[in-house]
């Protein structure tokens, strides 16, 4: 389970007892919405040289049925993420 959030939607132990299941909610669709995302941006991370075996990244359904990503970074996988952030951030301004 994972104790940040507790919403018994976890990749690694799903817990059906642990959330309150809405009949009519399509929990399937905004998973695998948020697998695709999180493919995409695993993938833009890596193109980008950063290493992701520093960061924890899950798919998950929220309550309505939206899509979620849960991301845990170390200190320092999140220092090159918001490097990354900056020099695009200004790559873009100095290109307007």
């Amino acid at each position: 389970m994972n104790s940040t959030g507790d919403d018994g939607f976890d990749a690694d132990d799903l817990d059906p007892d642990a959330v309150l299941w809405v009949r009519g909610v399509n929990y399937v669709a905004g998973w695998r919405d948020a697998t695709q995302a999180l493919t995409e941006l695993t993938d833009a991370l890596t193109m980008a040289g950063i290493d992701t075996t520093g960061a924890q990244l899950r798919a998950n359904a929220s309550a309505d049925g939206s899509g979620m990503l849960r991301l845990e970074l170390t200190p320092e996988t999140a220092r090159e993420i918001a490097m990354l952030a900056r020099v695009t951030a200004t790559k873009l301004r100095n290109a307007g």
